[in-house]
């Protein structure tokens, strides 16, 4: 059960992420403005990197459940399921734009 609803979380953040990404003011500016935007590391951070870190990160996660479901042991389900989630859950932390970040931060409060 866990693995099923971790993966079927995952894929509903990823469309609402989706809707969010393709609305956003700052998104519509990179690609707009692609070469301006590609100088500015913070720009360039949420055009292209937070989205392919993300997709990666979901990625890694339907894999991981799609492998552990195919193991014959519970114990084996949950050392791979253990393995692809934490990568991903690394991924996710990584992709996160947190106030202390070297690519993009933003404050917790606005």
């Amino acid at each position: 059960m866990v693995r099923h609803w971790t993966a079927t979380i995952a894929h509903v953040q990823l469309m609402i992420g989706i809707v969010l990404y393709s609305q956003s003011p700052i998104i519509k500016y990179y690609w707009n403005n692609f070469t301006e935007g590609s100088k500015d590391l913070s720009t360039f951070f949420f055009g292209v990197i937070h989205m392919v870190l993300m997709l990666v990160a979901i990625a890694m996660i339907t894999i991981g459940s799609a492998v552990a479901k195919r193991k014959q042991t519970d114990k084996d389900k949950f050392k791979t399921i253990l393995l692809w989630f934490s990568l991903a859950v690394s991924i996710i932390f990584i992709a996160i734009p947190w106030p202390f970040s070297p690519l993009a931060n933003r404050p917790f409060f606005r």
